[in-house]
């Protein structure tokens, strides 16, 4: 049966679709199946970068590794069991015909706390929740004090989290796996990133994740998003010279990979 990645924080902006498009299409690439559900159904950022690449694909005569997805299937309320949420059904009816046709299924969730999103953590075998590199992120993790910086207790969504651990374990499965993943490092204000590392360190020991470095803010993701590329494409898509940049972004795509510790995942890109 697949593993299931959920790729989830309730604030928007901290690279949600970004790290799943990313993650999703690396691994196609390295010749796993991939199945991918986007829970945001208002934004669907993952499901439109899906469609953009079957379009460019289309348009330029290419035929890239690309995961598959599927729509939440449409379920008739009164054809569910007393007291079974139909959120619930709907999600496990879409795992229950991705899991068994692929090796990965990649959850993107909303950002925002929905029925879906809090069922979806439940399902997850690995979490990763991206967040920007500041304070404003930190407070859905965890409560800081303003003066000494100490990490006061877990906030919002670590209990939404302690919660879906709970229920995995009642139901007899194995434990997630939850990574915090650090997006928009800057070079810049060393400060503020020292002080962010340090409250996530802290935090780390008390409520159990692993902090891994993410993906610096890069104009090339904004400008790929159009044709559904990512940065292991360009070769294909026509771009014979990257820049530097552009190969220090593959190489936090490649740690990425090898720190999330996927079974029967080997990099080789």
């Amino acid at each position: 049966m697949a593993h299931i990645i959920v790729v989830g924080n309730e604030k928007g902006g901290s690279g949600k679709s970004t790290s799943a498009m990313h993650i999703a299409t690396a691994l196609a690439r390295l010749g796993h199946r991939v199945g991918t559900l986007d829970l945001d159904l208002r934004q669907k950022s993952l499901a439109r970068y899906l469609e953009n690449r079957a379009a460019f694909c289309a348009q330029a005569g290419l035929t890239l590794p690309t995961p598959s997805s599927i729509d939440l299937p449409e379920i008739d309320p009164r054809s569910l069991p007393e007291g079974e949420h139909l959120a619930d059904a709907r999600l496990d009816a879409a795992v229950a015909i991705l899991r068994p046709q692929n090796d990965f299924v990649i959850i993107d969730c909303p950002g925002a706390h929905t029925r879906f999103s809090v069922s979806a953590h439940a399902l997850a075998d690995t979490l990763v929740t991206p967040m920007n590199d500041s304070f404003v992120d930190f407070d859905l993790l965890a409560r800081i004090d303003a003066d000494s910086g100490k990490v006061l207790g877990p906030s919002i969504y670590s209990e939404m989290v302690w919660n879906a651990r709970q229920l995995r374990a009642r139901a007899g499965l194995k434990p997630l796996d939850w990574i915090v993943l650090r997006n928009r490092l800057g070079s810049q204000e060393m400060h503020n990133k020292r002080k962010v590392g340090e409250a996530l360190e802290d935090l780390s020991h008390r409520i159990g994740f692993r902090p891994l470095a993410g993906f610096a803010e890069r104009v090339i993701f904004r400008e790929l998003f159009p044709r559904g590329l990512t940065l292991l494409d360009m070769k294909e898509a026509g771009v014979e010279k990257v820049s530097l940049s552009n190969i220090a972004a593959r190489q936090e795509l490649r740690d990425l990979l090898r720190e999330l510790r996927l079974p029967g995942v080997t990099i080789n890109f």
